[in-house]
């Protein structure tokens, strides 16, 4: 007797709007490069990791994450970064994509042990 066809669940969660937090460790993603390539690698993985989380390629980063990032010059970029992923939707006409993402940095966070992932609630 033939095994009976599963049916597939699509991911239908991409169409919604949905904030997160993380906390994303940029040591491990930037050991072993060279002093003047560890910020830029930073930023870098922070959209590759906002991307693979979130299900949507168009990443932004905000002004303040960029900026705490950078905070220590090139060389030394935090090894650990709390941050906020929003998905939003897209309203440009011409967009390519439906939803976009917002990461954004967490402020205040003095100890990373014990923090998870956390879904932020919607304030609006």
């Amino acid at each position: 007797m033939a095994p009976t066809q599963k049916t597939r669940k699509t991911r239908s969660a991409l169409q919604d709007v949905v904030t997160r937090e993380y906390t994303i460790n940029l040591h491990k993603r930037t050991h072993d490069l060279s002093f003047k390539k560890k910020s830029p690698k930073a930023i870098k993985e922070v959209t590759l990791f906002a991307q693979k989380a979130m299900g949507v390629k168009d990443v932004r980063i905000s002004p303040a994450l960029n900026q705490h990032i950078w905070a220590r010059g090139v060389r030394t970029p935090p090894r650990r970064v709390r941050v906020r992923l929003e998905r939003k939707r897209n309203d440009d006409e011409g967009a390519k994509e439906k939803l976009y993402v917002v990461a954004s940095v967490v402020e205040g966070v003095t100890s990373f042990k014990g923090l998870e992932t956390a879904v932020v609630e919607a304030d609006e």
